[in-house]
């Protein structure tokens, strides 16, 4: 999912949770379970990296790396029962952007003009939001990339797996640091996530994007309903 059309966490998260692990802690184990299937996602694209209107790459890492340290530090924080009850309103937004995201994208861009600062100021916010949380971070990349630079979904397979790859690299530092990974649930997830990555990565190439955004809209919205029944249920 991550390397298709992103949303992994909302398969891992939900995972970790039923297998009795507190929100934050799943959260943050989920991130470093991901990391290496992000990280082999990124290697597969790595020709495909462009600079994005007119910025380098490089300089997009780096903004995504210090905002995703912010982020996981926000995130060991925030208590477990105030992120229980968040955690349903940031997959809600999620999946908000993935439903509409394109289509709200085409009808701004059409409209609005918006230049290279904006740009950096969005993946700035991206790089937090992938830190603290990051489900469907690449979903809302898409979305806002398409407003903001023209981009095609297609076209950011390379950047939107690069960028994951290092706010997940950020924020898994700060959470391995902070103590708050369970390895017992990591270790196996992580494996699995590295072979799901590579993989992803090399078929999503020759999968029709309608089968791959029926997917994922209906992992998202179940996942979703499921959070908000256990938080307000």
């Amino acid at each position: 999912m991550n390397a298709l059309a992103g949303g992994g966490t909302f398969a891992t998260l939900p995972a970790l949770i039923a297998l009795g692990l507190p929100a934050n802690i799943a959260n943050a184990t989920s991130n470093v379970a991901l990391l290496p299937g992000a990280a082999a996602s990124a290697w597969a694209f790595r020709d495909e990296n462009r600079p994005v209107a007119g910025i380098a790459v490089g300089v997009l890492a780096a903004i995504t790396f210090v905002a995703g340290l912010a982020g996981s530090l926000l995130l060991v924080l925030t208590p477990t029962e105030t992120f229980d009850a968040i955690i349903p309103w940031l997959l809600l937004f999620a999946f908000a952007v993935m439903v509409f995201g394109k289509r709200a994208a085409d009808w701004l861009h059409a409209r609005v003009t918006i230049g290279r600062k904006a740009l950096l100021a969005t993946q700035g916010l991206l790089g937090i939001y992938g830190g603290y949380f990051g489900g469907g971070v690449g979903l809302i990349t898409t979305a806002l990339y398409g407003l903001l630079a023209n981009i095609h979904p297609r076209e950011l397979f390379a950047l939107r797996t690069t960028m994951l790859a290092v706010a997940n690299l950020a924020a898994a530092l700060a959470f391995t640091g902070f103590a708050m990974v369970r390895w017992w649930a990591c270790l196996p997830m992580l494996a699995g996530a590295v072979a799901g990555g590579w993989l992803g990565a090399h078929f999503g190439k020759r999968l029709s994007p309608g089968a791959v955004r029926a997917w994922t809209l209906l992992v998202t919205g179940a996942t979703t309903l499921v959070f908000f029944l256990r938080a307000y249920g």
